[in-house]
């Protein structure tokens, strides 16, 4: 099936400075509405469920309860002829349906059928969440699917193997499938699903009580069923003697894809975006460090196509231009990209967040309230009213002074739905006409 049609946008301020080399641009990469007439998405695609099932699960047991009639409502939304399968997780992991290392394939019986096995499932031993991961790429691997996607659930930390354990098993399934955590109360930690939702592309989250979670299941399936095309690159060519300094995505959330660079030429290499359905925008911010010119003097800093398939012979679904032009003219070159602008205070926003809590964490108060001052003032200067709700759960913030303050009592599940929530922004509003 071909994908749907893509167009890319850029947004920056191409007036430099004499002497300048940093080139700033937001690109904006936005599929179809709709598919095409008579489209649908593929059913080459494959689902996983991983169901913790270690002993605190059963701490209380409407835990594993909720975990079971979650699992259904997603299994109820898989969509005809896509491949799916449902994992146990402990200390080990286990297939659960199929009962050995295959898949399913989504029909009314085969819904039926596992729906049923999950009154079976049931609470004991540890957790060792890379064992986990690796029996999802081993069950992916017994299929051709291009679109994987997996949910993974669990209530507690990954005790029962060490941090070098989880992040071989997280690297080994790095490009292979997608995947959106959650973690089910507030015994979790959200560094560990977050490393494992940003290599794999997914989403973290916490759904604080049991009785959330079907609906939450029943959106990431739906939202997963929606995907169309697997494996896009944000492609980016540079001239010789220009580096690039980073590629972020900034909307909807933040993500540093610098690191995960694949490298094809010189002066060309791919950035990870994962699978996109019909309708989807997304946000990038790339900057560029070049050779500067003289005045009057006019480059192309980067070239951004949007490309789907292998390198060599991969279909570009869309491309634009970043430029740049070196001016004495101090009204041209001081202006700003608004563009730019917003999103560096949203990336900026993530991280005082993040660093705040972390202080907190740290017994380190004067650092996590100034951190924290600084996030509640960059989410209403950009208009972030969801991020500022859960800030406000967090600190008392007083607007004449510019001080928040934390407060005396902070529940578990509030620091961490505004930890997970912290890297979420708001879009730049459309510039007029």
């Amino acid at each position: 099936m071909s994908a749907p049609d893509f167009s890319v946008e850029i947004f920056h301020n191409e007036y430099l400075p004499a002497d300048a080399r940093e080139v700033n641009a937001i690109v904006t990469v936005t599929s179809a509405g709709t598919a095409a007439a008579g489209q649908s998405p593929p059913a080459d695609a494959a689902e996983i469920i991983i169901v913790d099932c270690s002993g605190s699960m059963a701490a209380p047991i409407t835990k594993l309860i909720q975990a079971r009639e979650a699992t259904a409502a997603a299994i109820d939304v898989i969509r005809d002829g896509v491949a799916f399968a449902v994992i146990a997780g402990s200390q080990v992991a286990a297939p659960f349906f199929p009962a050995n290392v295959s898949m399913a394939i989504a029909s009314a019986a085969t819904r039926d059928a596992a729906k049923r096995e999950l009154r079976r499932l049931h609470a004991n031993g540890g957790t060792a969440i890379g064992q986990w991961l690796q029996l999802a790429r081993r069950t992916f691997e017994t299929r051709n699917d291009s679109l994987r996607h997996v949910i993974l659930l669990t209530d507690g930390r990954n005790e029962h193997e060490s941090a070098d354990d989880l992040a071989g098993a997280i690297a080994w399934c790095e490009g292979v499938f997608r995947c959106d955590c959650r973690g089910v109360g507030t015994d979790w930690k959200v560094d560990e699903l977050r490393q494992i939702s940003t290599a794999l592309l997914g989403t973290v989250d916490i759904v604080p009580e049991p009785a959330g979670l079907g609906a939450d299941f029943e959106t990431m399936m739906r939202a997963s069923m929606a995907k169309q095309v697997a494996d896009v690159a944000l492609q980016v060519w540079t001239p010789a003697h220009a580096a690039i300094r980073f590629v972020k995505q900034v909307a909807p959330t933040v993500d540093d894809l610098t690191g995960r660079r694949r490298q094809l030429t010189e002066q060309k290499g791919d950035y990870p975006t994962g699978a996109w359905g019909a309708g989807e925008s997304r946000d990038y911010h790339l900057c560029v460090d070049v050779q500067p010119g003289g005045l009057g003097d006019h480059m192309l800093a980067a070239r951004v196509s949007l490309v789907y398939g292998t390198p060599d012979g991969g279909q570009i679904l869309g491309q634009g231009q970043i430029k740049a032009t070196w001016t004495d003219d101090d009204a041209l070159s001081a202006k700003i990209s608004r563009e730019v602008a917003h999103y560096t205070g949203q990336a900026e926003l993530a991280q005082a967040i993040q660093d705040g809590l972390e202080a907190r964490k740290r017994g380190d108060v004067a650092t996590a309230e100034s951190e924290l001052s600084r996030a509640v003032a960059l989410a209403n200067q950009s208009g972030n009213a969801d991020t500022a709700g859960l800030l406000a759960k967090v600190v008392d913030y007083d607007p004449a002074t510019g001080v928040a303050r934390l407060r005396a009592k902070i529940a578990d599940a509030d620091e961490m739905k505004l930890d997970t929530q912290s890297t979420k922004t708001v879009r730049v509003k459309k510039r007029p006409g």
